[in-house]
């Protein structure tokens, strides 16, 4: 064993929960007072590329979602296109009427 390595790492509470979710033990009563580097880091890794998978899923199924919610919009004959013209003929209305108020106050 070399000299400049340290025997061990007192897990803190983060890392106890890292240990526990990631699958290293089952309880926190099973985790012992001093654990390797290598255990922690190895159990940060296990969770990050769990994080990963749950962030692929997810991302998956709201792609899924919008096509479904897409479809839906587009059988009911709307697109952005639509409310893009809309809104920007509300806007050139009320700038019209804006208009029209402030020339009717200039003397």
């Amino acid at each position: 064993r070399p000299a400049y390595k340290m025997p061990g790492h007192r897990p803190t509470e983060n890392d106890k929960r890292v240990l526990i979710w990631s699958g290293r033990f089952k309880s926190r009563d099973q985790i012992p007072e001093f654990v390797s580097h290598e255990m922690i880091d190895a159990s940060r890794n296990k969770l990050r590329v769990k994080a990963c998978y749950i962030m692929i899923g997810l991302t998956v199924l709201s792609c899924v979602a919008m096509v479904i919610l897409g479809k839906q919009a587009a059988g009911r004959n709307e697109s952005l296109l639509g409310w893009n013209m809309e809104r920007k003929a509300r806007w050139r209305e009320e700038a019209g009427r804006e208009s029209t108020v402030a020339a009717e106050k200039a003397p």
